[in-house]
């Protein structure tokens, strides 16, 4: 078993799942892809490694796929090849390790503007790469891949802000939204579940529904098909967004996530809309 392919067979993300529909081929790429993506992040976060020695171990990723790695172990070596093969641009891989790099030290957004740019490294340039990997063929594949990773990472953001609190009391909401609803910085560090809470949750939650329904408006018809996986992915996503809505936004107490069996009632239904 490969390097790649081993970390993807651990992984519980929805991700890993919604790429078990894609042909053979095409889902082996995306395993190395999602692979590196899941070693970068998990270094960054790693919890045993002072954030210098997390530092360190990003930039030489960064340094190896820009100039070449000295000894590339065998992910490295998987990456590279599929880099070359798919035409993958240096500067997509590098902002996603750039993203991660951002979130050694704790993060503040003042503005939806600083957070779409932080967005845009960490999930809207994995969605540019992933479009290569699917066999997309029509442009406008790229704006709907940012599209929708943007509405996947601010899903992602409001259900881990009780986690992001306990590690390194990241914040990633818009601090000027924060402002907006009269909650302050302190309240969320101090888990204040108030009206004002509900009230700041609910506006960045419509904004995320917005986000969804324009990725759904610009989806290509061209490469509707080869974007199975994403559209599994958004699917899975406005699930999420739903249940934390429809239960009061309770993040501050509990984590939210979507059954198994709801997930395979989706993977079905995409694949008999397509056989059809």
């Amino acid at each position: 078993m490969s390097a790649a392919s081993d970390i993807t067979r651990r992984a519980k993300s929805n991700l890993a799942f919604a790429l078990n529909i894609l042909p053979k081929e095409r889902r082996e790429d995306a395993g190395v892809f999602y692979a590196f993506c899941r070693t970068i992040d998990d270094l960054a976060d790693a919890p045993g490694l002072p954030p210098e020695a997390r530092q360190a171990a990003l930039q030489s990723w960064k340094c190896g796929l820009l100039h070449g790695f000295a000894a590339p172990d065998a992910l490295q070596q998987q990456l590279v090849a599929l880099r070359d093969r798919h035409q993958i641009p240096n500067e997509l891989l590098g902002a996603i390790i750039d993203g991660c790099l951002m979130d050694l030290h704790p993060q503040r957004f003042q503005t939806w503007d600083d957070l779409s740019h932080y967005i845009w490294k960490v999930a809207c340039a994995v969605g540019l790469v992933s479009i290569r990997l699917f066999g997309c063929t029509d442009p406008a594949s790229a704006h709907y891949a940012t599209t929708l990773g943007h509405a996947l990472q601010l899903t992602n953001i409001l259900r881990d802000i009780s986690e992001d609190l306990a590690n390194g009391a990241r914040i990633y909401l818009p601090l000027d939204d924060l402002a907006r609803f009269d909650y302050s910085q302190q309240d969320l560090l101090d888990r204040v579940d108030d009206a004002r809470f509900l009230a700041l949750m609910t506006h960045e939650a419509d904004r995320a529904d917005a986000l969804f329904r324009e990725a759904a408006a610009c989806l290509p018809a061209a490469d509707r098909n080869a974007l199975l996986p994403a559209r599994i992915m958004g699917e899975i996503y406005q699930v999420l967004l739903e249940n934390m809505r429809g239960d009061g936004f309770r993040v501050l107490h509990q984590r939210y996530s979507v059954s198994k069996v709801r997930k395979l009632a989706i993977l079905s239904r995409h694949l008999m809309a397509v056989r059809a």
